[in-house]
């Protein structure tokens, strides 16, 4: 007997499903938390050197603090004053206004440098001095911690497979919430990268685990509804995010405050099911047994319980799988598989290239990053509800298609606006946003559902590890503004068109059954 045959029997969206949906938000939640942290943690805010070094006598100590500016930093072309230069001398001829002394030797900041803290009180940038020649190391904050992503989605997508998804996501939790408060006590910034590697690490579980378990749990014709409702929890984090960073403007106490939903992820955990779908797989017919018939008492059908018997569940499950292990080598073992997973890698890479391309720089747009952070997050609700309706009419090969083709259209379109037509700039680029967005939607559940149950994890852990791969190089593309200024948006642009014709040539999912093993990929769909 296949698993959705059962869950049709005892209904596949029910009181069941809704508490597995809830429970699974407290978690969720803390992903956007973390993927996204870095646009306050991180940020930079203006500065310039400490001028204090220069001060040779009475005359430079009696000045005020926009004259000891005047004499001690040259001023940019666009009037600000320079970040990472200084004079050598105090250019005192600059007070009466004169332009002699123009040329005046410059040097790098000498004694640190000031910051502006009226919008952040402190950032990882204010922590450790990472600006100038040092900007690079903020960049790689964010691509250290998705390089821990990267490897920990296909260790967590073996052992989800290998060990169940229920004692992994424990795992998860637990290690996360260690290594995420680990962080926010780091002493210095060497210890800060390591543990927010960890914390990535850690966060794959949760990310790649508890999609999988969701859709596992939902019937066929509801399956378009928990892929896209699960979605919901990212768009609820991103506004969470957006006002837990408005009013708390200190890194560390950030972070332990994005991290909190933890805990009562981790006291919720244990009115978690484990998924029936791999208990069945995995030939555990009495305890996928047990929760099913939790399922069934829950949604007030135990009487369709009367001929799944565990029995039968055993039959059923010795028929389907029998004694084999699977690995990531079986996804490319076999021509159909290995074409899938080729393509769907490739489609991961460029879905989170570009969305985080596009949501880890949201500055330059004239608003401050808290509403910036807002809007972005509030364009996704309709978004997602339009995908739904739209993957139930149209199907997910083209919505996958279109969404990422109408992203690079976007980030092509702001290549062409300027930074003065600021207004412009943020709704094009709030479009681009809501289609990757949208791209992302799509693929996770997509992928759920083109590969089979017997190594669905694993085949998730190997399709994030290629978007984190993505993703971890996506903050340093935009040090290639420094070559040329608008060579990271046509970058993410070109990678948006490609992976979206990619995404073509995959398999439509649309109205069919989960596959549950391998051979079931082989047959023609």
């Amino acid at each position: 007997m296949k698993f959705d045959s059962i869950l049709s029997e005892i209904n596949g969206f029910g009181k069941f499903q809704i508490k597995l949906v809830l429970i699974q938000i407290l978690s969720r939640i803390t992903l956007p938390g973390h993927f996204l942290l870095n646009n306050f943690m991180a940020a930079v805010p203006t500065h310039h050197c400490d001028v204090n070094a220069l001060a040779n006598g009475d005359v430079f100590g009696n000045l005020t603090l926009s004259q000891k500016l005047a004499v001690g930093v040259p001023v940019q072309q666009d009037g600000a004053l320079s970040s990472c230069q200084m004079f050598s001398k105090p250019q005192y001829q600059h007070l009466s206004g004169s332009k002699s002394g123009e040329d005046a030797l410059t040097v790098q900041c000498q004694n640190g440098w000031v910051y502006d803290n009226s919008t952040f009180k402190s950032t990882l940038v204010t922590e450790w001095d990472l600006v100038c020649s040092r900007k690079w190391m903020n960049k790689a904050t964010a691509a250290i911690f998705f390089i821990g992503v990267m490897f920990g989605a296909p260790v967590f997508g073996f052992l989800g497979d290998r060990f169940g998804r229920r004692p992994l996501l424990l795992v998860s939790y637990l290690t996360s919430l260690t290594f995420a408060v680990l962080s926010a006590f780091s002493t210095s910034y060497v210890m800060f990268v390591i543990m927010r590697f960890f914390t990535g690490m850690s966060l794959a579980g949760i990310s790649i685990i508890s999609i999988v378990l969701n859709v596992e749990w939902f019937s066929v014709e509801n399956r378009t509804f928990s892929g896209v409702i699960i979605s919901l929890d990212w768009t609820f984090g991103n506004w969470l995010l957006a006002g837990i960073a408005y009013c708390v403007n200190e890194w560390r106490m950030l972070i332990l405050t994005v991290t909190s939903p933890l805990i009562l992820a981790i006291i919720a955990w244990r009115w978690l099911p484990e998924s029936a779908r791999w208990l069945m797989a995995n030939g555990k017919a009495d305890a996928a047994h047990f929760y099913i018939m939790k399922c069934a008492e829950m949604n007030n059908r135990s009487k369709s319980m009367a001929t799944i018997t565990p029995r039968a569940l055993i039959e059923s499950a010795e028929a389907e799988t029998g004694p084999m292990k699977y690995t990531f080598v079986d996804l490319f073992r076999t021509s159909e598989i290995r074409k899938l997973a080729i393509c769907s890698g490739i489609v991961w890479y460029g879905v989170a290239f570009t969305y985080y391309g596009i949501s880890l720089n949201i500055t330059g747009f004239g608003l401050n990053p808290y509403l910036t952070q807002f809007i972005f997050a509030s364009i996704e609700l309709p978004m997602k509800i339009g995908v739904y309706f739209f993957l139930e009419k149209v199907g997910r090969r083209y919505g996958e298609m279109g969404t990422l083709l109408l992203t690079g259209l976007c980030l092509f379109i702001n290549i062409f606006v300027s930074k003065e037509k600021w207004v412009v700039r943020t709704i094009v680029a709030v479009l681009g946003k809501s289609m990757s967005e949208a791209s992302f939607t799509i693929m996770y559940l997509f992928t759920t559902e083109l590969y089979p149950t017997v190594i669905r994890q694993n085949s998730l852990g190997y399709t994030s590890f290629l978007a984190r791969l993505g993703v971890s190089i996506s903050p340093l593309i935009m040090l290639l503004e420094d070559v040329w200024h608008v060579l990271p948006a046509v970058t993410y642009c070109a990678v948006a068109v490609v992976s979206g014709l990619v995404a073509s040539l995959l398999p439509e999912t649309l109205n069919t059954q989960l596959p549950e093993l391998i051979e079931d990929i082989e047959k023609p769909r």
